[in-house]
C-alpha cells in the first residue's frame, strides 16, 4: 500500500476515548488517521467501493502497547541484535502489539549497554512491524530479597553515573527504569529521572508503605507487574501493594493472563485505580509463542510448561507466555471489564505513560493508523501499523 493512499474501514464498532462509533468508520491516508465518522456521514458513501474493508461490526480498536516485555519466538531483547528485535517485534504484532517497549533484564553494564545500542541502531531504519518506541531498564537496581526470575549475580545499588552515560549517548531512548526505591541511593536516582524525563518504576521491592511515600514525593510514578515481587499487603503494615492500591498518582501494570495474578486481585486493582493509571502488560519472555520446553531468561533456564514459565531453579514464576490479545481477552471474559474499559488499559494508558499519546494510543483525527480489528468474541482479525495492513 504506498504511503498517500485513501482507503476506509466501514461498518464497525469504533471505540474512542470517550464513547463507541456503532456501525461507524475510519478513514486512513497514508500513515494517518485522517477521519472519524458516524455511521450514514455522506463521506462514507461517497469513499470508493475499491478502498474499503467492511468490518462487519467488528470492533475496531487502537493498537495495543506493550510497556513490559522481553521476547517472543525465541528471541529476547537481550540478545542485542537486529534479528532478535525482527523476531519480536513481527511476532507480537501478529498477536496485536503495534508500540513495543524493549524491557531488559538485570544483567552487566555492558550487557544492558549493548541492548540500548541494538535498539537505537534498529530505530534509525524503517520498522515493518511493532514500532520498538523506546527501553525499559527492569533491574539492575532492585532489592536482592525480590529478584524473582532477575538473576541476583547482577543486582547493584542505584547508579547515577551509569543513567547519566545513557542519557547522554541516547537522548530519549530509556523511557522507564524500574527499581527498588528503599535501596541505597534509590530516592536520589528517582529524582534524577524525574528530571530527565524518564518514568520512576517501583520493582522487585520490600519497600514499606512509607519508604513507597517517600519514592513518590521524590518523583516515583508508576509500578511494575503489581502484587509480583513486591511486598504484601497486610492490614497493618500496607506495604508495596498498599501504597500502590491507595496512592493514585502512582500507575500500576498488571500481567493479564490469570497465572501472575488472580482475576479477583484484578479486578481489585481495576476498581482502585480506575481509568487512567493501570496498564495490562504480557512479560512476555522468549517462549511466548513456541511449545513447552527450555528457555533462557535473563541467562537462566526457564522452564515452560503448559504455557506457564518457571525458573528450573527455584521455581519462581519467570515472565510469560503471553500476548497482547490474550491479555485483552482476559481483561474483558475473566476480569469483567468492558471491551472499551479493557482497551483505556491495553492502548490509551501505555501511550500516555509514555508522553506519546498525542501520536499513539487513541482513535483520533491525526493521530497514526495503529489500528485493530477484533470480531464480536474477541478474535483478531486485522493488524495495521502506521496504515499498512501488516496481518490478517
Amino acid at each position: 500500500m504506498s504511503n498517500n493512499r485513501e482507503w476506509w474501514i466501514i461498518n464497525a464498532n469504533v471505540v474512542l476515548e470517550e464513547e463507541v462509533l456503532k456501525g461507524g468508520a475510519v478513514k486512513i491516508v497514508g500513515e494517518r488517521i485522517a477521519g472519524v465518522y458516524r455511521k450514514g456521514d455522506a463521506a462514507i458513501a461517497s469513499s470508493s467501493q475499491e478502498n474499503r474493508i467492511d468490518a462487519n461490526g467488528s470492533w475496531l480498536l487502537p493498537g495495543f502497547i506493550d510497556v513490559h516485555v522481553h521476547g517472543g519466538y525465541g528471541a529476547d531483547f537481550m540478545d542485542a541484535k537486529a534479528e532478535s528485535l525482527d523476531t519480536i517485534t513481527r511476532f507480537h504484532s501478529s498477536q496485536g502489539t503495534t508500540s513495543i517497549v524493549a524491557t531488559s533484564m538485570t544483567a552487566p553494564r555492558e550487557a544492558i549497554s549493548d541492548v540500548l545500542a541494538s535498539v537505537h541502531a534498529y530505530r534509525q531504519n524503517e520498522m515493518p512491524y511493532a514500532q520498538v518506541v523506546g527501553v525499559h531498564l527492569e533491574g539492575p537496581f532492585i532489592n536482592p530479597n525480590k529478584v524473582g526470575a532477575q538473576n541476583p549475580e547482577f543486582v547493584v545499588l542505584p547508579q547515577i553515573e551509569w543513567m547519566e552515560a545513557w542519557h547522554e549517548q541516547y537522548p530519549g531512548l530509556v523511557k522507564i527504569l524500574s527499581l527498588a526505591p528503599e535501596r541505597e541511593g534509590a530516592l536520589e536516582m528517582i529524582t534524577w529521572l524525574r528530571d530527565h524525563g524518564i518514568v520512576a518504576s517501583a520493582a522487585h521491592t520490600e519497600a514499606n508503605y512509607e519508604e513507597i511515600e517517600a519514592a513518590r514525593l521524590h518523583g516515583l510514578s508508576h509500578s511494575v507487574h503489581m502484587y509480583n515481587a513486591m511486598s504484601p499487603l497486610h492490614h497493618r503494615e500496607p506495604g508495596t501493594v498498599g501504597a500502590i492500591l491507595t496512592m493514585n498518582d502512582i500507575s500500576a501494570e498488571i500481567i493479564a493472563d490469570g497465572i501472575h495474578v488472580h482475576p479477583a486481585c484484578t479486578r481489585l486493582l481495576a476498581a482502585m485505580k480506575q481509568q487512567d493509571n493501570l496498564l495490562m502488560i504480557t512479560d512476555a519472555m522468549s517462549a511466548a509463542g513456541l511449545d513447552d520446553g527450555i528457555y533462557q531468561l535473563g541467562g537462566q533456564d526457564v522452564l515452560v510448561k503448559g504455557g506457564v514459565a518457571r525458573l528450573k531453579e527455584g521455581d519462581s514464576l519467570a515472565g510469560s507466555t503471553l500476548t497482547t490479545i490474550r491479555g485483552f481477552r482476559h481483561l474483558v471474559e475473566d476480569v469483567g471489564l468492558t471491551v472499551p474499559e479493557a482497551s483505556r488499559r491495553a492502548s490509551g494508558n501505555p501511550a500516555k505513560l509514555l508522553r506519546l499519546n498525542d501520536t499513539i494510543g487513541s482513535i483520533r483525527g491525526g493521530k497514526l493508523a495503529d489500528l485493530l480489528l477484533v470480531s464480536e468474541d474477541l478474535e483478531l482479525q486485522q493488524v495495521i501499523i502506521k496504515g499498512n495492513k501488516v496481518h490478517g
